[in-house]
């Protein structure tokens, strides 16, 4: 079935080296099962249901994912091997069906032999990059091969929590939304940090909203969730290889005719720069060039 905006989700090698794997060894992800089965989901949330009713549980982010529903998660990584293992758990066990497509883009620090290392299952495709090309060019590989009705991007740096998913998903499940933007600045808890990143962030964001006409309080969040008619729509039209893929996301999708953007609340646990931060203030200058380059959206 295609989609069309406003419609309700029914019930019912790319560049670089690909390898077909869908498990992390038993080291990443112990003894959790790839997904939580659908049926003990579908028994608990009856249960709840039951206990508080289905409107108390829809506002509680409880409810129930239509049959066969699939979430393609997209990773790019680099230079994350304290943390690619622990990210591939958390989403797997995030309660909800998903592919991964990973993509390793020229990690140095042992990251890419982790990975290829995997056994070859089906559920988790990873890619190499050969060089490091950006975040961009990254997520620009994974979005080729993306087969799930939704799809979000998911840093490796555990910044992000995966345990968020059934909440940043529900407006599209429910047919009220076609793109969810995950905010760091709307109410959840945040820990504290650089004083001049949420200057910049806050700055970038209503620069953006001044060429998109939004509203958004978080444009460079990484948790951007769109229906994979969206991906499709606009994977073709993507430039930036780097940090800069955010405003340009941003901005082609708020092009798209008829789109219903949400945001939602989420949880952030920044990193430090001893910790791994990458992003710099040269990926800000390039972000205040990519909302004036890219804001007539898709062309």
């Amino acid at each position: 079935m295609r989609w069309a905006m406003g419609a309700q989700i029914p019930a019912g090698d790319s560049r670089g080296k690909s390898l077909d794997a869908d498990a992390v060894p038993p080291t990443a992800v112990g003894s959790h099962p790839v997904n939580v089965p659908a049926v003990a989901n579908v028994d608990r949330i009856a249960q709840i249901e039951q206990l508080l009713g289905r409107n108390v549980c829809r506002s509680l982010g409880i409810y129930r994912l239509p049959e066969g529903f699939m979430l393609s998660v997209v990773i790019p990584v680099f230079n994350e091997r304290n943390t690619v293992e622990e990210i591939v758990r958390r989403v797997r066990t995030s309660g909800v069906p998903t592919e991964i497509i990973l993509v390793d883009d020229g990690s140095t620090d042992g990251t890419r032999e982790l990975v290829a290392s995997w056994p070859a299952e089906s559920g988790l495709k990873i890619v190499l990059h050969e060089r490091n090309r950006g975040k961009g060019a990254a997520i620009k590989s994974a979005f080729s091969q993306v087969r799930g009705d939704v799809v979000i991007v998911q840093d490796a740096d555990l910044e992000y929590d995966p345990a968020e998913y059934m909440k940043l998903i529900q407006p599209i499940v429910e047919g009220k939304a076609d793109v969810v933007f995950g905010s760091r600045f709307a109410g959840d808890s945040q820990r504290v940090l650089y004083f001049w990143h949420y200057v910049g962030n806050r700055l970038l964001t209503l620069l953006s909203n001044a060429v998109t006409n939004l509203n958004l309080s978080d444009m460079e969040t990484c948790y951007k969730v769109m229906r994979r008619e969206v991906v499709e729509r606009i994977a073709p039209t993507l430039v930036e290889e780097r940090f800069g893929i955010e405003p340009e996301l941003t901005a082609k999708v708020a092009s798209l005719p008829g789109v219903r953007i949400f945001e939602r609340p989420i949880t952030y646990s920044g990193r430090t720069y001893a910790q791994g931060k990458k992003i710099t203030w040269r990926d800000g200058l390039r972000a205040l060039w990519c909302i004036i380059r890219y804001c007539r959206g898709v062309r």
